[in-house]
């Protein structure tokens, strides 16, 4: 019995890692800016004035405008920096935007309001989840809360090539 309980345990032991997310290393140029057209729904990792890599992006589910209070739906624009990684984000991978700066706080709380915050660049913009969430997820590119969406596998890859600390561009 003893035996079996062991062999049991190694194999959760060894699945469980096959399972794990794995994170390859970057070795490119490093990533100096990102830059988010909004309008365009796109996404440029940028090296100087060079473009690493581009996305197609989704954002929040009202995403005209300025984010200015919390559950408006947009995606704020301004200059921010990802101030924090989170490997086990229930979007897959995320990176955190330093949103709310003292601007957007001043603002939301001058008409009586929280301006939110938690605003990530993340994964799981896949078909599969948003078909989890119901027909509004499914139909529409713009499904997160204010957050900036792509798909895993290009989440994987962002998550590889940005460091805490990189400037992030949103615009109109």
């Amino acid at each position: 019995m003893a035996r079996i309980l062991g062999i049991l345990a190694l194999i959760l032991v060894i699945g469980g890692a096959a399972i794990a997310k794995t994170i390859p290393e970057y070795e490119g140029e490093p990533v100096t800016a990102i830059v988010v057209h909004k309008e365009a729904r796109k996404m440029l990792l940028m090296h100087d004035d060079t473009v690493l890599r581009s996305y197609t992006i989704g954002l929040g589910f009202a995403p005209d405008g300025h984010k200015e209070i919390e559950g408006d739906g947009k995606t704020p624009e301004g200059r921010y920096v990802i101030d924090r990684k989170n490997p086990n984000s229930k979007f897959h991978l995320s990176l955190g935007i330093s949103y709310p700066n003292d601007a957007d706080r001043s603002y939301a709380n001058s008409i009586g309001k929280s301006p939110g915050g938690d605003i990530f660049i993340h994964g799981n913009q896949d078909l599969k989840h948003r078909i989890k969430q119901g027909w509004r997820y499914f139909f529409d590119n713009d499904w997160t809360a204010g957050c900036i969406a792509v798909t895993d596998a290009e989440m994987t890859e962002i998550y590889s090539m940005i460091r805490i600390g990189t400037p992030i561009f949103i615009q109109r």
